[in-house]
């Protein structure tokens, strides 16, 4: 179970990627995306590394919804919910 994930990326996403605040800095900002994936299943609590991979491909779905093709994370990771900032960078 420890491969499974949860969230699928869209193939739009697939160009979508993680950036930096320096390296978007001469990118147009479309919009924000406010992501949230669950912290724990049941009493058990899931991975900071795979809940981290879960709201980075939630962000990138949501920037190819909203015609960005970058993401940068803009807060912490809080209760399973993070901030990211998106986009358009031309790549």
């Amino acid at each position: 179970m420890s491969a499974c994930t949860w969230v699928q990326l869209s193939p739009e996403a697939a160009e979508v990627y993680l950036r930096t605040t320096s390296q978007v800095s001469e990118c147009d900002r479309v919009g924000t995306a406010n992501v949230n994936a669950l912290s724990q299943i049941g009493f058990i609590d899931r991975s900071a590394a795979r809940l981290q991979d879960e709201l980075v491909d939630l962000a990138k779905n949501e920037a190819a919804r909203l015609g960005g093709d970058s993401v940068v994370p803009e807060s912490t990771i809080d209760d399973g919910k993070q901030t990211f900032g998106v986009f358009l960078c031309g790549r």
